[in-house]
């Protein structure tokens, strides 16, 4: 079953996007994916923690 996520609040610090949805339970999370080339990090989190990545790939 795929989730159908809709994204708000999107943000892009330095080469990450973080991004703010509602999990299928009604609760908010948030979303981070590095766009930097060979890094391929991508979390999810309950906080807007999600800034907190350190690229070492770019």
């Amino acid at each position: 079953m795929t989730t159908d996520r809709r994204f708000r609040r999107v943000i892009r610090i330095g080469p990450v996007q973080v991004a703010t949805f509602y999990d299928g339970r009604g609760r908010e999370k948030h979303t981070a994916a590095c766009t930097a080339p060979r890094c391929g990090f991508s979390a999810d989190y309950d906080s807007r923690a999600a800034r907190t990545h350190r690229c070492t790939a770019s």
